[in-house]
């Protein structure tokens, strides 16, 4: 049996080799071999023989540590083992084990410079023809972490396949640290130690190698000086020893688990920590009818409210509707039924700046607030691909009745998911019905209008832009359209296509109040812009006039001074 690493089998691939193809994955995609069966595997001429089937489906790969037994032969039937620098095997057999399955056993027949290479200075003859019979025992998958050496991490127990865990994510490790003489120099307690990922621990390397692990994964690290510093501020508590500088670390890491931390707003103004995974892969979304239970507690620990423990009424609400605060809001509709998770909401999607109370005690100005929630059920708000064309119209109008409500109440974000909801119940992918057809293009209209106004107001001038020139394709002559897209235009100084949108609207309605109060507006700007233009011109004018000038002047002392050059020489000459 011997062990070694295929690191360096690259490095034995001839430059007229195709490099953009791995050894081995000509037999890859080619039927596999019966045993007894011969194949050809590369373009070097290695061979190979099929003598035993392995296990599974899994081959190593290059660069990692296998434990083979194998038997040199040469064509004679001479046996050659101890001949064989270890070494020299390995660059000779890299190509053919990749191919192989844990158990399995092959003859690999390839010309000793395929192995050996045609400078070797062994005494055997370079054209001899050689033979090794090799059984795959076990390998170890060795992972460069960090691409440069400073962290190698051997795999000694695959993990499930569940992971890796990220930066947010709260992880339970263990693990035990030596440094090369055998020394321990830190150890965890048998269940382990928890901390958040991108809080770091112990040294540099640990969260570096947690994020390429599974769950349940073990594995030995070899850390350089580089990534072995220990910041002594951060683990004093933990009575970490003092570690020699310049040295290298051998560490036995455990993943035991991990609890996923979502960052729901992108913003990390709401954190969801899951506690327990839910069922399936629905989630409650928005619009949804939920039944939750839960605790809300400040930072220092004190209890605000609870629902739904002590025989207390759980709560329910639907989501989207500002039933409850924004960070609970949106991280409900990212649950799954049976799900429980930690949800922390700072301040901005909490209750901001003021004070509150609760059941059980108030709210200080600027809190964070820490919900247990556990998805007890929810229903779906009903997806309109499940509506009949009936069903569709009603709810486009229900959509758009509580749109104009929220319009009303100044929350114009959530009017404009309103209206968008309705337009998705009536999209134009099915034809309606001709008795419907008009109900159904007014409330398009109607939407894509009120839209138009609420980006107006939140100041996204190119959505409205674009919601009134959907009204436009449907209906040319819609004055209130031109009207809203004239002052999407004018917002963004684009002059000359807000003033052709109102000549069009006051050729259709020339008494328009709206209109004309809009186009004196317009001839305010242009005519600023004109004052701009001009001094601008003359601004530029001027420089031109001024250099011209300066031209001119340097143009009359060049000639004056050459003139003066020509005198000179004539009174040398008398």
């Amino acid at each position: 049996m011997v062990e070694f690493s295929m690191a360096n089998a690259e490095a034995f691939i001839d430059e007229d080799d195709e490099l953009d193809e791995e050894p081995g994955e000509e037999i890859e995609s080619a039927p596999p071999l019966n045993v007894g069966e011969q194949r050809e595997i590369n373009s070097n001429g290695l061979k190979k023989k099929l003598l035993k089937h392995g296990h599974g489906w899994e081959t190593p790969e290059f660069g990692d540590e296998v434990t083979v037994h194998y038997v040199a032969i040469l064509l004679d039937g001479t046996k050659s083992v101890s001949t064989m620098d270890k070494e020299k095997v390995s660059a000779g057999l890299d190509c053919g084990i990749v191919t192989m399955r844990k158990g399995e056993r092959a003859l690999f027949t390839f010309p000793w410079e395929t192995g050996f290479g045609s400078s070797d200075s062994d005494a055997v003859s370079s054209n001899i023809i050689i033979q090794f019979e090799v059984e795959l025992v076990s390998w170890i998958t060795l992972v460069d972490v960090c691409k440069d050496g400073g962290i190698i991490k051997k795999i000694m127990e695959k993990g499930e396949l569940i992971g890796p865990p990220g930066d947010l994510d709260e992880v339970l490790v263990r693990y035990v640290v030596r440094l090369l003489d055998g020394i321990t120099v830190a150890k965890t307690p048998e269940h382990g130690v928890e901390f958040y990922v991108k809080d770091g621990h112990f040294c540099q390397a640990l969260p570096k190698a947690i994020k390429t692990m599974r769950k349940r994964e073990k594995v030995n690290l070899i850390v350089q000086p580089q990534y072995a510093f220990v910041d002594k501020d951060k683990d004093s508590e933990s009575g970490v020893p003092s570690i020699p500088p310049s040295s290298i670390l051998s560490i036995d890491l455990e993943l035991v688990s991990f609890k996923p931390v979502i960052n729901v707003t992108g913003d990390l103004g709401v954190l969801k920590k899951i506690l327990k995974e839910g069922e399936g892969t629905l989630t409650a979304d928005e619009g949804a009818a939920v039944t939750i239970r839960y605790t809300a507690k400040l930072v220092d620990g004190t209890l605000l409210e609870k629902r739904g423990f002590d025989g207390e009424d759980t709560l329910k609400f639907l989501t989207d509707e500002e039933q409850v605060i924004a960070g609970l809001d949106q991280a409900v509709t990212t649950m799954k039924k049976g799900e429980h998770a930690i949800v922390t909401v700072k301040p901005d999607y909490g209750f901001g700046n003021t004070e509150v109370k609760r059941d059980l005690a108030m709210v200080p100005p600027c809190s964070t607030i820490i919900f247990e929630v556990e998805m007890l059920e929810f229903t779906k708000e009903k997806d309109p691909t499940e509506m009949n064309k009936h069903e569709r119209i009603q709810v486009a109008q229900r959509k758009k009745e509580e749109g104009n409500l929220l319009f009303k109440k100044g929350k114009y974000q959530r009017a404009v998911k309103k209206y968008e909801k309705a337009i998705d119940c009536i999209n134009e992918d099915e034809p309606f019905e001709d008795d419907d057809q008009k109900i159904v293009k007014s409330l398009r209209v109607s939407c894509w209008l009120n839209g138009a106004a609420a980006f107006l107001k939140r100041n996204y001038f190119q959505e409205a832009i674009k919601q009134c020139s959907k009204v436009l394709e449907v209906e040319s002559c819609n004055v209130k359209a031109l009207y809203r897209r004239a002052q999407a235009f004018m917002e963004t100084a684009d002059l000359h296509l807000a003033e052709l949108d109102i000549n069009k609207a006051l050729e259709i309605d020339p008494q328009n109040r709206e209109v004309k109060l809009i186009q004196k507006t317009l001839k305010q700007l242009q005519a600023e812009s004109n004052k701009r233009d001009a001094k601008l011109y003359t601004t530029m004018f001027a420089r031109l006039s001024n250099e011209n000038s300066s031209a001119a002047k340097r143009l009359k002392v060049e000639e004056t001074e050459s003139n003066n050059e020509e005198n000179v020489g004539e009174i040398n000459m008398r």
